[in-house]
């Protein structure tokens, strides 16, 4: 009763952890906003932690800015005098129209004096220069970046780099020789000369070759003294590997000779594991570099599989779905799967929050590039609607995915 009663308690803590990562990284992203914002002098309404009812709120007196904490922790916002184009127009609404008497065409001296004056910074979203707004729009993902950087440079410098390691092979052939297969516990680091950071990497390396292929790969082999070095091994693929998508590893373990075993409820598993990898100070950073350029790939991979019907919906999830992997990896790994989920999350929401689908940050950057060619802006009322429509696609969607995981 008690061990049921701790693993309850325990559940529920990983939970609550997997909100708090969701709830700062979207604050993270939302202070974003403000900073550049704040630079720029834009006036902000309101910055926000959570949507829904506000259960706390302080207004600054002197610039008039709202801080709220809200009943639902999975948003956040930061809200522009003016973003959405309304106070735009009451500004218009306010001005006086300029009149004339005796003639409908006034002359260039009235027309001067009644022109109005050109209008001073009032700080409102749509009156500040089309550079300005677009800094201000990608602020948020570019802190999500540099927040999901730092959290990979740790985990690579405390943890190290999680990479594949085998713990199994299968039992070497007259075809297939043991010095043409891995050995228990190879730490895969390279294939074909390039190096891996995902697992991915594995399969797009191999995709498309053939059985009796040869594929060199660099691994840390263990040493008898008890440390590793760094070898090339010839692998001769044991099949051929057509990858149907990301999560497509059968043919991949297959042809690189890995273990299979049996656990206890019957069911087999290939015998790979994530170990931790150290290398070098500055090694570490250039390889958080590019690991977190990895993962932003690895996300335009997935939706181009997406619309190629090659992944279906059901491989995707929404909040309930990204808190419920977040507290299993949170819960399995401690403080190594706490960084990395987190980067993880960080890297998705800044790419995500940049591509051009209308109520997301990218849409809005389109929006403004063509009021900038243009020299004056699509119909404020047109492109706010727009962005009413897609938050309520984006919402519907991220709920059918959700669903999709429990069907």
């Amino acid at each position: 009763m008690a061990n049921n009663l701790l693993s309850v308690w325990g559940t529920i803590g990983s939970v609550l952890l997997a909100i708090l990562i969701l709830l700062v990284m979207i604050t993270i992203h939302e202070f974003g906003h403000y900073v550049a914002g704040k630079i720029f002098k834009f006036r902000i309404n309101e910055f926000s932690i959570g949507f829904g009812p506000a259960l706390f709120k302080r207004k600054n007196r002197r610039t008039g800015e709202l801080f709220s904490v809200r009943l639902i922790p999975l948003g956040g916002y930061c809200a522009f005098a003016g973003e959405d184009g309304q106070e735009e127009e009451e500004t218009k609404e306010d001005q006086p129209m300029p009149e004339s008497e005796g003639s409908n065409t006034p002359s260039d001296g009235e027309a001067a004096a009644a022109a109005p004056a050109p209008k001073a910074d009032d700080g409102l979203f749509t009156h500040k220069k089309p550079w300005q707004r677009i800094i201000v729009l990608i602020a948020g993902a570019f802190m999500n970046y540099l927040l999901a950087l730092l959290l990979i440079f740790i985990l690579f410098g405390v943890y190290g780099q999680s990479l594949v390691m085998v713990r199994g092979v299968a039992e070497p052939t007259e075809e297939y020789t043991a010095e043409q297969s891995f050995r228990e516990g190879d730490i895969l680091l390279k294939a074909d000369g390039k190096t891996l950071y995902l697992t991915t990497d594995i399969s797009l390396t191999l995709n498309g070759k053939k059985e009796g292929d040869e594929v060199v790969f660099r691994v840390a082999r263990l040493q008898e003294d008890g440390t590793r070095k760094a070898v090339d091994v010839p692998i001769r693929l044991r099949g051929s590997v057509a990858v149907k998508n990301s999560n497509d590893f059968t043919g991949v373990w297959n042809a690189l000779g890995v273990g299979i075993e049996t656990r206890e409820d019957g069911a087999k598993y290939y015998m790979v594991d994530s170990v931790g990898y150290h290398f070098g100070f500055f090694e570490t950073i250039g390889r958080s570099f590019v690991y977190s350029f990895k993962i932003a790939g690895t996300i335009f991979r997935v939706i181009g599989e997406l619309f190629t019907g090659r992944l279906g919906l059901s491989s995707l999830g929404g909040p309930i779905t990204t808190i419920s992997t977040t507290s299993r990896v949170v819960s399995a790994g401690g403080m190594s799967g706490f960084l990395e989920i987190a980067a993880l999350i960080g890297v998705n929401l800044a790419v995500f929050n940049l591509l051009p689908i209308p109520a997301l940050d990218g849409s809005k950057v389109v929006f403004t590039i063509i009021e900038w060619i243009r020299g004056k802006p699509i119909n404020r009322k047109v492109e706010a609607i727009i962005h009413a429509v897609g938050i309520v696609l984006l919402f519907g969607f991220a709920i059918l995915v959700d669903i999709l995981q429990f069907v």
